[in-house]
């Protein structure tokens, strides 16, 4: 999974076509539609993380934001980014997630559980494949607020080491960890902001 050169696109999609039958490795435990302070359980020994922020107002903002997720803007972070642009935001979609850290690659592969789309929230939730350096669930939520204008950004996630680099260098994952959700948030205000822009 750790390799020292970007994989080829061929490679990626072979192992996006496998995937689509990996199991998963992390039990159905997020809400696409809400967050877990509703309260569920998490299971032993995983790290939880939420970040939520205001990321543009007005409903060209929440459109602009939508079309962004459908773009895969909140994993164009340059150092990471999906490996397969072109797929589709659906039940059952393989992602492909490429990072690149400390001079090696990584190409995770996680499947699309559950997906919102309403006119005011749109959202979605993957898990981890058994071709992933992680163990998880992930979730990426934004929601138009009509009486405030306000349009948020929610991302949130369990998750625990399952490759043997990844639970050696623990501490770093979770920083690369802290390291995603900033900057995804900040991808995500730059695009909705990019909506009143003349």
């Amino acid at each position: 999974m750790f390799t020292f050169a970007r994989v080829s696109a061929a490679l990626i999609e072979h192992r996006v076509a496998v995937a689509a039958n990996l199991p998963l490795t992390a039990p159905p435990v997020l809400s696409v539609s809400h967050s877990r302070a509703t309260g569920t359980r998490l299971p032993f020994g995983f790290a939880y993380d939420f970040r939520r922020s205001r990321i543009g107002t007005g409903p060209e903002a929440f459109k602009a934001a939508k079309s962004a997720f459908q773009r895969w803007t909140p994993f164009d972070l340059g150092w990471a980014r999906v490996a397969n642009p072109d797929a589709r935001i659906v039940a059952g979609q393989v992602i492909a997630v490429e990072i690149r850290t400390l001079g090696l690659w990584t190409l995770n592969l996680s499947r699309i559980r559950e997906v919102t789309d309403t006119p005011t929230s749109f959202g979605f939730i993957y898990v981890t494949t058994t071709d992933h350096v992680e163990r998880g669930e992930e979730r990426f939520f934004i929601e138009f607020d009509p009486a405030s204008g306000d349009v948020a950004y929610e991302l949130e996630a369990f998750s625990r080491p399952r490759h043997p680099l990844a639970i050696l260098g623990f501490p770093l994952s979770r920083s690369f960890q802290h390291r995603f959700a900033r900057d995804s948030h900040r991808r995500m205000r730059e695009k909705a902001h990019d909506a009143h822009r003349p």
